[in-house]
């Protein structure tokens, strides 16, 4: 009996590693651009005979069926409810199924901004007071050449109250601390190597048991120690091996990096127009993907093992011998695990299109006056990740993986969706106002003053409070260096 209860632990066990690598595939999915994600779907081909290209190429996309059983389930029922794309019932196409042009729209773009203000921008989407603002941005200052954020609490503490005036609680830089970890790039803001480690794995898993659990074996390359540890196969130690060589050590490396010298060409996810009613209208481009299925081969497999199976209990129940070949039950085991790869894959690429498609549009919806109105920026509003993630339905890390490395084409211009994110002020009579208006503000009252007497940050600060626009001074600083405004008595 004991045996048995063994047994039962270990099964649960490795059902959580199956859910947590289809939703690791599923976010790294969700989070290439376009560029990225057809050669990771070519890989996918060279690397799974079980996967290949479909002869159907009117392929749409439609909404995935979130209720649907796992790949080892529907196996277990005559490989599921579908096998390829096509088998999808035609009620869960009918939100997404507009396929974007099948050809490429590279465009030039200029890349003026380093890793650290990506950072920044990161902080503007998050819905954090200027108290908040001003302790998370100190601490992306703070970070190290790795990108770790190796002071302690108490040390940042003392910093922050004499070298900014901010008096703040080791509680608060903890919380702000793990906001800090959730941005991109996985692992910022870790205090050691083994929490930048865990920050980029899924909660369950073998790969996140061996670096939380055997950290110091890892680090000394013991594999042997490990896999008796957890009592695996080899197969099972190769892929924790092949994840943990894909995780990034080193995420703060970019840090200190300088705008690329030539503009780098990019392939927009997304292009959005007006419809003949002049309502704005997104369409994922489709790029060089293929619609995909489950190799008929491979399926065949299954299916005559499940024959001979059922043939081999008919026998048994007749006393005959019964029982099928070693080489019989390898070569289904070794189908199956292929279908069950495949069949993840290819569900995961349809929920990443509907994903994007849900974020795009939800962005889309919230700056809808800026698309109608051809790239007027003053008409952009304040709006946070958590904006976005409330009216898509997803979590707010989708959507931050969601917009990241992501563009968006329209007749007036290409964008980064991250361009549409932005803090908010409220003014004097209760209006939301957007960081860029405030910027613009600046760039007005700078481009008016009197050039003997250039107005300071305290003055552009008085002169915004009089506009209705209440920042503090150490923000004023902040966008003026951002417009690339010099100090007053530089611009004498």
């Amino acid at each position: 009996m004991a045996h048995r209860q063994g047994f039962q632990q270990q099964q649960q066990q490795t059902q959580v590693q199956i859910a947590s690598s289809a939703q690791v595939l599923l976010s790294s999915l969700i989070e290439m651009p376009l560029a990225d994600f057809e050669e990771r779907l070519q890989n996918e081909l060279l690397d799974n005979e079980a996967l290949e290209v479909g002869e159907n190429e009117d392929n749409e996309w439609g909404e995935p069926d979130y209720d649907k059983e796992t790949p080892g389930d529907a196996l277990n029922d005559a490989l599921g409810d579908y096998r390829t794309l096509d088998d999808v019932p035609e009620n869960l196409r009918e939100a997404y199924n507009r396929l974007g042009d099948d050809n490429r729209h590279e465009r030039q773009i200029a890349d003026d901004e380093t890793s650290y203000e990506n950072l920044y921008r990161q902080i503007g989407e998050r819905s954090l007071d200027e108290h908040e603002t001003a302790i998370l941005t100190y601490l992306v200052g703070s970070l190290d050449e790795n990108g770790f954020l190796t002071k302690d609490n108490a040390t940042l503490c003392d910093e922050l109250a004499f070298q900014e005036y901010i008096d703040t609680t080791p509680e608060e830089i903890d919380r702000l601390a793990a906001m800090l970890q959730s941005f991109e790039p996985r692992g910022i803001g870790a205090r050691n190597l083994r929490q930048c480690l865990l920050l980029q794995l899924p909660l369950t898993g073998w790969t996140r048991q061996v670096v939380d659990e055997c950290f110091d074996d890892l680090m000394h390359s013991r594999w042997t120690k490990i896999r008796e540890r957890l009592d695996v196969d080899e197969e099972t130690i190769s892929c924790i091996r092949h994840e943990i060589a894909h995780l990034n050590p080193r995420p703060g490396s970019m840090l200190s990096e300088t705008a690329r010298s030539t503009a780098p060409t990019i392939v927009p996810d997304f292009r959005v127009y007006l419809d003949e009613s002049g309502e704005p209208t997104v369409v994922q481009h489709r790029g060089q993907i293929p619609e995909l299925r489950v190799s008929p081969s491979f399926a065949e497999t299954i299916v005559m093992h499940r024959r001979a199976h059922d043939k081999a209990a008919e026998k048994g129940e007749k006393g005959e011998k019964a029982a099928l070949t070693r080489a019989q039950e390898e070569a289904f085991l070794y189908a199956r695990q292929k279908v069950e790869a495949a069949q993840s894959f290819i569900e995961s690429i349809r929920r990443r299109h509907y994903t994007l498609q849900r974020v795009m549009e939800a962005i889309v919806e919230r700056q809808r006056d800026f698309f109608v109105a051809d790239d007027d920026e003053t008409l952009l509003h304040p709006m946070v990740l958590k904006d976005i993630a409330e009216t898509a339905g997803v979590d707010i890390s989708t959507v931050s993986r969601a917009v990241n490395s992501k563009y968006v084409e329209t007749d007036f211009g290409t964008y980064p969706l991250r361009h549409f994110f932005s803090t908010q002020f409220t003014s004097a009579d209760g209006e939301t106002l957007a960081a860029r208006k405030v910027k613009a503000a600046i760039a007005e009252i700078v481009a008016g003053e009197d050039r003997k007497a250039p107005l300071s940050d305290e003055a552009l600060a008085a002169m915004l409070a009089e506009r209705g626009m209440k920042v503090a001074r150490r923000t004023v600083s902040k966008y003026r260096e951002q417009l690339g405004i010099p100090k007053s008595g530089l611009r004498r």
